[in-house]
């Protein structure tokens, strides 16, 4: 089973970054979600491919008509937070209100339940477990925040299936879409999106697709837009991880979904028998 999705946020939504990381600054930069989603919406259109979309509501309410079009060409719409911040830097209060805003911004552009979440950098970690009730008491049923590896934000290396699992936590459960991993020298190697999947070689991509049962994938729209400006302030390792393989991701990309099958989360949920899925006690 591969699972296609994007992450809705602009170029300049990048984490950790003092230069980028809030509304007064991101005001100042140029604007290229339109022109970066319309390469999105053509290649999904072109390839007859179902996605799942997590947006920032910030992004929502600035541009409704990107919320729009993703809905009337009949993709499942998730939530990406509202203001695109690391999670646990937030105090739980924080986290719920902008939740809650983030759905509702959502909600009543589409007219459409919201159950599907991801956080912003995964950065649901073994700190802040507690997220995974606010997603419950916000009405999410499907998350895909687990990052099962360490990362430089974020990171659950310790969760023990890289797998669609039953995630129990506190007495609620949520149905856990986790980052898959693949194994290299005994390390877990993550080859399914953003900068992982424009620096690893296609072939070693297509190996390690062809030999796992499960791929979530997690794309955004600045992966596909060489043109963008290069955020100076980005350290040099940042800068790789940023910039490397934007000329190619597009087209890597359309080889990989040409050489495997895709589907969408919400399609992924109903061909799983949840009642046999592994539990995972976190």
């Amino acid at each position: 089973m591969n699972i296609l999705t994007f992450d809705i946020e602009e170029w300049f939504h990048l984490l950790d970054n003092e230069s980028t990381e809030n509304e007064n600054q991101w005001v100042t930069y140029e604007v290229r979600i339109h022109v970066n989603m319309d390469r999105i919406f053509n290649f999904l259109i072109e390839n007859n491919l179902k996605a799942t979309f997590f947006i920032v509501g910030w992004i929502a309410s600035r541009y409704p008509e990107i919320v729009k079009k993703i809905d009337d060409l009949g993709f499942e719409i998730g939530s990406h937070t509202h203001m695109h911040q690391l999670m646990y830097k937030q105090s739980k209060n924080e986290v719920f209100e902008d939740l809650k805003k983030s759905i509702k911004t959502l909600e009543d552009l589409t007219g459409k339940k919201v159950t599907s979440f991801r956080a912003p950098g995964f950065s649901i970690t073994e700190k802040n477990k507690w997220v995974f009730e606010t997603l419950y008491e916000n009405g999410i049923t499907k998350d895909s925040s687990v990052f099962p590896a360490g990362r430089a934000h974020g990171g659950f290396p310790t969760y023990k299936k890289s797998l669609p699992s039953i995630l129990k936590y506190n007495g609620i459960e949520i149905k856990e879409f986790p980052i898959n991993t693949a194994s290299l020298l005994s390390k877990k190697i993550i080859f399914s999106g953003g900068g992982y999947f424009r620096i690893t070689p296609y072939s070693l991509i297509k190996f390690w697709t062809k030999n796992s049962d499960y791929v979530m994938t997690y794309f955004h729209p600045r992966d596909f837009d060489p043109n963008q400006p290069i955020i100076k302030s980005l350290s040099l390792t940042r800068k790789i991880k940023s910039y490397v393989g934007l000329n190619n991701c597009l087209p890597k990309l359309d080889r990989w979904v040409n050489d495997f099958k895709f589907v969408d989360l919400q399609s992924a949920d109903k061909t799983i028998n949840w009642s046999n899925a592994p539990i995972v006690n976190i």
